[in-house]
């Protein structure tokens, strides 16, 4: 898969920058501020129709204008598909593929894969299980889209649940038919996504194993364990059991919205005892894993986005996630950089066939390749 164009109008800072690219590594250098990082969500929000660094739609359009568009053109096993997402202030968010409006965003995820590494990654070790819920989810959803829709489905039936639990409490009665409703819609839905959750932690472990081994070269072991109500128990019976604490606390208890992600190193959570570069190599090593998963999967390379890479690791990481590019692991790859002649100096040492695009305040002002 190859993006060959890419156009951002009135996006972030962009008011309007066209790109057109031909080689497979492509870094865009500029100071800090300057849009480099906008040009990669724009590459996102073609790919999953959303932003990685603001779900916020109306935030992302340029400022003091009422819309954004974006648009790019891909290449994939020998067919060409112009993607464009439209977004307008009181009209909402459209995406069409080839000019033809889908009805449905879930429709396209999927269709143009990505693999983002960003320094934002921190928040899958720092924040809340659900951020690593939705970093699970999304990884399915990007080789198997029935995933989603059964994940639309349990989150709808869990919306509808937890409303009605909230109803019964207010108005003081309690409907157990009503309820048995929603409650086999969980089950049913939830049973399938916490089977599709632990098959890809239980294939993407090794890989991620592996990758770890070889950028950090250290001692220590790290491993993802899979925390969830449903490893050891069946759901019905854990929706029955938890049904008296449901109507005392008005929401659902028990489910796969409860799942988690344990990121381990030598045992104990890697958010405890890890170093900030065993940290930032845990995570380079699981997207690098998500990577090699989604293209077994599917049977060709997604697009990788690094942002801001160079200036997160030391020379030894540095090297070791190049000689990936190099070695043809990777498709077609997007860097950041806030220092121009570091990444020719990298890239170049490396023998890899690569463009530089120069950005300042929202602009393409410099190409070289």
């Amino acid at each position: 898969m190859f993006l060959r164009n890419l156009q951002l109008h009135q996006f972030k800072n962009h008011s309007e920058s066209k790109f057109t690219f031909t080689k497979p590594v492509n870094c865009f250098v500029g100071d800090n501020g300057a849009g480099k990082t906008n040009i990669l969500d724009a590459i996102h929000y073609l790919s999953l129709t959303k932003s990685y660094f603001n779900y916020i739609d109306s935030q992302n359009i340029k400022f003091k204008k009422d819309y954004f568009m974006l648009k790019g053109t891909f290449e994939k096993d020998g067919s060409i598909s112009e993607i464009q997402c439209n977004l307008k202030e009181g009209e909402g968010k459209n995406i069409q593929k080839n000019n033809k409006r889908y009805k449905r965003f879930s429709e396209h995820i999927g269709q143009f894969p990505i693999i983002i590494i960003s320094p934002t990654d921190t928040n899958l070790i720092l924040e809340d299980s659900e951020v690593r819920r939705k970093y699970l989810d999304s990884s399915i959803a990007q080789y198997k889209q029935s995933y989603l829709q059964v994940l639309i489905q349990y989150n709808k039936a869990l919306k509808q649940r937890n409303s009605l639990l909230k109803q019964f409490a207010e108005k003081g009665y309690y409907d157990d038919i009503t309820l048995s409703i929603y409650d086999k819609q969980l089950i049913e839905h939830g049973n399938i996504i916490h089977r599709e959750r632990e098959n890809f932690l239980k294939q993407l472990t090794p890989v991620f194993n592996k990758y770890y081994t070889v950028i950090s070269e250290g001692n220590e072991t790290v491993d993802l364990e899979y925390k969830s109500q449903l490893n050891n128990a069946d759901f019905s019976k854990l929706i029955i059991e938890s049904n008296p604490k449901d109507r005392i606390s008005k929401t659902t208890q028990v489910g796969i919205h409860k799942d988690d992600i344990l990121f381990k190193m030598d045992a104990y959570p890697i958010k405890k005892i890890g170093s900030q570069g065993q940290q930032k190599t845990f995570l380079i090593a699981l997207k690098l894993a998500q990577f090699d998963f989604i293209k077994e999967a599917l049977g060709f390379k997604p697009i990788l986005l690094l942002d801001d890479i160079f200036d997160k690791l030391d020379d030894h990481r540095i090297l070791k996630l190049i000689s990936f590019v190099n070695e043809n692991v990777f498709g077609q790859v997007f860097i950041t950089d806030t220092h121009a002649e570091r990444s020719a100096e990298i890239l170049a040492k490396a023998g890899i066939n690569y463009s530089i695009y120069t950005i300042q305040k929202g602009r393409l002002v410099n190409e070289e390749k």
